[in-house]
């Protein structure tokens, strides 16, 4: 298991091959309520399929209330692209139910005037929400340290040693990842992350020999080494 000090040369030497890589731009600035809704969009997708989809919201409804009406299926087709696009749009409207019901609005943004742990408790007591959600709203909104996690991410970043065992409490294990994470960088992170984690690190058969975090990922390491072995064992 690797120790503090091992994690903290790994984030390091990790930031620092991030940096080499393709920084996407800052997140705009949404309001909290948009915030959430576009996390949904974006657990377990890439960052451009997330974009595409919360624009199509925006721009195919006149306002929050006509998405909140809409039916499971008309707001499934506007999610298209997105996996388990019914899910999310059920998500989304009993959000936006639940967010009316209690607000008669559809503005959360009280909320930057609680604390961050009476804010991020107020969130996660929607019927919607789970870690994931309140975490982005939290770093994004909120001006908390928070690193979302989403299955990918956490596939990637168990195979880098920076998450031990197979823990699925993601409260614990967001505590210790961003004990290592600078919270200036970790929007950079969570972004980085996520792309690196579609384009390379794939469940079955990932494409290590390409990935930028080869170098500094024991697991990349392995599948290099039995690669190399596989074609040294080739007859010539």
């Amino acid at each position: 298991m690797p120790t503090v000090i091992n994690k903290q040369r790994l984030v390091t030497q990790l930031m620092s091959n991030l940096s080499k890589s393709k920084v996407p731009p800052d997140q705009p600035a949404r309001p909290v309520l948009e915030q959430f809704v576009y996390a949904v969009c974006r657990e377990g997708a890439t960052r451009e399929l997330a974009d595409a989809a919360f624009k199509r919201l925006q721009e195919q409804f006149f306002d929050w209330n006509e998405v909140r009406v809409s039916s499971v299926r008309e707001l499934a087709d506007v999610l298209e692209g997105l996996a388990n696009a019914e899910a999310r749009a059920q998500r989304i409207i009993d959000f936006l139910q639940e967010v009316f019901e209690t607000t008669f609005s559809f503005d959360l943004e009280p909320l930057q005037k609680k604390g961050l742990k009476q804010a991020a408790k107020q969130l996660a007591r929607y019927q919607a929400a789970n870690d994931y959600a309140v975490a982005w709203v939290v770093q994004q909104s909120l001006a908390g340290h928070a690193v979302p996690l989403d299955d990918c991410s956490l596939r990637l970043l168990r195979r880098l040693g920076l998450l031990d065992g197979d823990s699925d409490n993601l409260e614990t294990l967001r505590a210790s990842l961003e004990h290592h994470i600078p919270k200036a960088r970790a929007p950079m992170f969570s972004d980085l992350i996520s792309a690196i984690a579609e384009e390379y690190c794939w469940d079955e058969d990932p494409h290590c020999v390409a990935c930028p975090l080869a170098n500094c990922c024991a697991t990349g390491q392995d599948h290099k080494a039995t690669m190399a072995a596989s074609e040294r064992r080739k007859p010539r």
